[in-house]
Order: C-alpha cells, then structure tokens, then sequence
C-alpha cells in the first residue's frame, strides 16, 4: 500500500504532514499542541503526584524535558484525548478502534486479528515505525509514511516514563469496558 502525503494545521498553527493511507488519513507526524481546538489551554502537568490525580487533560514532554518535545511532541493523558473541547485539530479526530483496525487490514491483517488483545501481527509494526531512531532491535520501513516514532510513556500513576527509543502507544477514542480505552502500542522488537 503506497501513501500520499499532505499537510495539516493545528489550533497553535503548527503544520503537520498528514499520510493517506487506504481511504484514510493519518497525521506523520506526532501532536503537540498545549491548547484544545477551541483554543483553550491543555494543562502542563510535569509532577508525578499531581498527574496521577488529575481528573482534567493534561500534557507533558517525556521526562519533562522540552527537549524531547521538539523530536517526539507531547504526552497527553486520557482526559485530553477524551475532552469535548478536542485534542485533535479541526476536520480531525483521535481514531476509534474500528478505524486502527481498517488502518491494519490496509497493511494486511485480518480483522479477527486487529481485533484481539496482546501483541499481534506480522509486519504491519514495522511498516508503521519510521526508518530511524529507534534502539538496537531496528527501525521500521515506514511504508505506508505513518512515520511512528519512539516517543515512549508516562504511567499512568504519572511516577515514571518508560520506552523512549524502544515503544511508542497511540490513543483510540473506543472505550474497552467502565474504566478502560483501547489503544494501539508499537514495540522495538
């Protein structure tokens, strides 16, 4: 599956490249933006404590370091991807399960597959990971210009930052019972 590129804006005017991937269109690039496309602000939330007990969207660089930021974009906790006010861009949503699920079946998956839990595929990982940057199991082919970068976690319990260089995790807007949401991860090996 070939992608074209193309080019979106946030609400900050920050431009970004856009990959269409199948009849879909996937931002390349990973977000960072501090406002919700109403313009109201995200809150920067670096303590660990403070983060775990948030009840609000938050955002942070990895290991709080602005630094990081500028390769990798912004953490955003659930309520920022959840808010009303939306996380995502105008004429842009945060996908629904469904649609990670078409985005694998593009790359060849089954959707019985796409749709089970744990660690699954072949190849479609690597056909999404970028062709640099991540640590020694190897980078991607970036086939299908997801271009998905290494830009790692924070816990939930906001205390730590994990897989910087090794794993990225990517939000869905689907809910997976009361208190959980479906999410797509991406993993060095």
């Amino acid at each position: 599956q070939e992608s074209t590129s193309g080019t979106m804006w946030d609400v900050e005017g920050n431009a970004y490249r856009t990959s269409l991937i199948g009849t879909q269109s996937w931002m390349a690039e990973n977000l960072s933006v501090s406002h919700y496309a109403n313009g109201d602000s995200i809150p920067h939330v670096q303590d660990g404590e403070q983060w775990a007990s948030l009840t609000g969207g938050a955002w942070c660089y990895y290991d709080n370091d602005p630094e990081n930021g500028e390769r990798y974009g912004k953490l955003y906790n659930w309520y920022a991807v959840n808010d009303p006010r939306r996380l995502a861009p105008d004429g842009w949503h945060v996908p629904t399960e469904e649609e990670w699920i078409e985005l694998e079946t593009t790359m060849g998956m089954t959707a019985a597959v796409g749709d089970t839990q744990g660690w699954f595929g072949t190849t479609q990982g690597t056909q999404l990971k970028s062709t640099s940057g991540w640590d020694e199991y190897g980078s991607g082919t970036d086939r299908v210009g997801f271009t998905a970068l290494p830009a790692g976690i924070r816990s939930f319990d906001g205390g730590a930052f994990y897989l910087m260089g090794r794993g990225a995790s990517f939000w869905s807007s689907s809910d997976y019972g009361w208190d959980l949401v479906w999410y797509r991860a991406l993993d060095a090996n």
